[in-house]
């Protein structure tokens, strides 16, 4: 088994859990570096709150260990592991005031009633609410709820901050403001975080680095960006954005065919020609705007129908001479306006070969 990272905070190797004949985790590998905002992403039951719950002591791994700050805590209790930890349901104590919920960690700790009093109202103003210190949960709105649920978790001043898809419950609004506060917070303090969450747009908005699972497994580890633009599997490249996948055959170093499209890409592993793969590009990326004749993977094509989407639209297209072949492409508000795209209208549009990703294997 590979040894802990002396660079990584929160190391995990080779953990496994089976409920059943179910494998929930299938040996999973990790390094957090200490002030990292990491985020677990992936579909409902693909592993991501049971590995949370494994690093909190909440959920005992079947194998495999777990290191913090060097300490190996693979078998240790939660009250042994220094974290701190936020519930999608809040978990607010329903007959406690705000002042209590929040201070309730450090009056277990037995600290002086004095520096309770201090904290409490530090960890208040720093979550924006300097004046709801004694009112109950239930007058409180979920974002406000969810402020406290946070406060209470840093009370105590943990080392590695655990957050379970803290957003989930709230409103779209609610949800963009506080997902903003809670990035800039985790900046200001720099405590080690980790997120679990099924949204996409959460995981590229707010995390340093993303851990895409699936069925138990890690598929990819990488920045927003690396995720987004360079996936490695077909899995990630269609879970995080949009991605259209064709059938395509090698045809030469560089070459695939798509239908009647020859095509060139870029940055594809060498593969014998004949061979089946699967090509993949994100609707923003089809050019459509200063196509030459010199522009590589240039073709025309019909605009079959367009679907309004606020700040884009969504278009399908239909290569010329090609019956089988079916491309969704995103132009936005300015092109629409700007070259007057309507449905039934035949453009020249292109496929930058470097936008273009290319997976072994044919479609499952």
């Amino acid at each position: 088994m590979t040894q802990p990272s002396s660079a990584s905070f929160l190391t995990v190797r080779g953990l496994s859990r089976n409920f059943g004949s179910f494998q929930a985790l299938r040996d999973i590998d990790l390094d957090i570096k200490r002030g990292e905002f990491v985020c677990f992403l992936g579909p409902s039951g693909c592993g991501k709150t049971t590995l949370l719950r494994a690093i909190a002591g909440l959920d005992q791994q079947d194998q495999g260990t777990i290191h913090m700050a060097g300490r190996d805590v693979s078998h240790a209790p939660p009250s042994e592991r220094d974290f701190g930890i936020v519930f999608q349901s809040y978990a607010l104590f329903p007959n406690l005031t705000v002042v209590d919920n929040v201070g309730y960690g450090l009056v277990n700790r037995r600290r002086p009633a004095r520096e309770i009093a201090s904290r409490v109202a530090e960890l208040l103003a720093l979550v924006g609410m300097p004046e709801q210190g004694s009112k109950y949960p239930i007058q409180l709105s979920g974002g406000q709820q969810q402020r406290v649920a946070l406060a209470r978790a840093l009370a105590t001043s943990p080392e590695l901050l655990l957050l379970d898809e803290p957003l989930s419950a709230l409103d779209a609004k609610v949800r963009l403001r506080l997902r903003d506060e809670m990035r800039s917070l985790q900046q200001r303090l720099g405590v080690t975080t980790v997120m679990v969450t099924h949204d996409q747009e959460e995981a590229l908005a707010m995390a340093d680095r993303i851990v895409v699972m699936n069925e138990g497994a890690v598929e990819q580890v990488g920045t927003p960006e690396e995720i987004y633009r360079h996936p490695r599997t077909p899995f990630v490249a269609d879970f995080v954005g949009h991605m259209s996948f064709f059938d395509a055959v090698v045809i030469g170093p560089g070459m695939v065919r798509v239908g009647d499209l020859d095509l060139h890409v870029a940055n594809a592993a060498p593969l014998p020609n004949g061979t089946a793969v699967r090509l993949a590009m994100r609707p923003e990326e089809v050019r459509t705007r200063s196509v030459t004749a010199e522009t590589p993977n240039r073709f025309e094509a019909t605009i079959e129908d367009l679907a309004f989407l606020g700040s884009f639209c969504r278009a399908h297209l239909q290569p010329t001479g090609s019956q089988k072949t079916r491309i969704a492409a995103d132009f936005s508000a300015n092109a629409m306006r700007d070259l007057g795209i309507t449905p039934g209208q035949v453009r020249t549009v292109a496929f930058p070969p470097e936008s273009l990703h290319v997976f072994a294997g044919a479609a499952r």
